[in-house]
């Protein structure tokens, strides 16, 4: 809703040529807007998130980013702009509750299809590992809607596990979902070797690196590897068929074979540049 009328709400209140530079699209994670407002609009922060207060009435704090993603926490620099000064809200999603800081975690509301697309593939009795975990999002909504046996949930960010641990209790599903702290590669090889039937992979920057821990995870008979990447593609490229080709050459100097069961651009990132997902039957 704030992306469709945040535009007809500023008509009048920004000049033609500040709309034409405005980025419209705005994150909602609980209660908090998260928005992207160009340096040529600095002056303008207040009236645009007034604006996104005022086409969703649920919002309470508008935030602007002021830096991309970056480092291994995949952290991005946020500014207070209007409402309440705070970070910290609950997301819920799919009929689970999510405590998050958005100072210190990773959040995207933008994954909200994978995660109960996901969670609606599981079979009974499957052990499951997430490498990326972040505060839980994937690993609880799969765990609360499928018979999944156990979630095992690993991420390197401290703040994160703390966070997971509380949304863990919170949705009530301790002895499900373990938490499990460090770094994955390592974490699998100490930890998980061939137990998993399905290892989930929603961190695009590490994914490809990780494609050999995640590979070592999976019980010896094989299983599905839910693989996200981004891929620079033009028009005319097929952004799905670039991904499926560089796993194909990782997973051949691994020796083994896989198929694409299922794939599909997740969203646009930037200007040629999208987030894919293949699905990956490994053997």
């Amino acid at each position: 809703m704030v992306r469709a009328f945040l535009g007809g709400y500023l008509w009048g209140r920004l000049t033609s040529d500040e709309l034409g530079k405005l980025v419209k699209s705005v994150d909602i994670v609980g209660d908090i807007a998260i928005v992207k407002v160009p340096l040529e609009l600095e002056g303008r922060k207040k009236v645009i998130a007034e604006g996104v207060m005022a086409v969703n009435r649920s919002v309470r704090t508008v935030l602007n980013q002021a830096s991309p993603v970056s480092g291994d926490f995949r952290l991005r620099g946020l500014e207070w702009v209007a409402g309440e000064k705070k970070v910290e809200t609950t997301h819920r999603e799919f009929d689970c509750s999510f405590k998050v800081d958005l100072s210190e975690v990773y959040f995207s509301p933008r994954l909200s299809f994978e995660r109960t697309r996901v969670a609606g593939l599981i079979r009974e009795g499957e052990i499951v590992v997430n490498m990326f975990a972040g505060v839980g999002c994937f690993s609880i909504i799969i765990a609360k809607h499928s018979r999944a046996e156990k979630v095992y949930s690993v991420d390197i960010n401290p703040k994160a596990i703390e966070l997971m641990k509380e949304n863990i209790v919170l949705n009530r599903l301790e002895g499900r979902v373990e938490a499990v702290i460090g770094d994955a590669k390592e974490v699998v090889e100490e930890r998980f070797r061939g137990v998993s039937h399905r290892v989930l992979m929603p961190l695009p920057a590490k994914a490809y690196e990780y494609l050999d821990a995640a590979c070592l995870a999976l019980k010896p008979e094989g299983g599905v590897i839910h693989y996200y990447d981004f891929v620079h593609a033009r028009k005319a490229e097929d952004a799905k068929g670039k991904a499926a080709d560089r796993v194909r050459e990782r997973l051949t100097s691994l020796g083994r074979d896989f198929e694409v069961v299922f794939s599909r651009v997740v969203r646009t990132v930037g200007p040629n540049w999208h987030q894919v997902v293949l699905d990956l039957d490994v053997h």
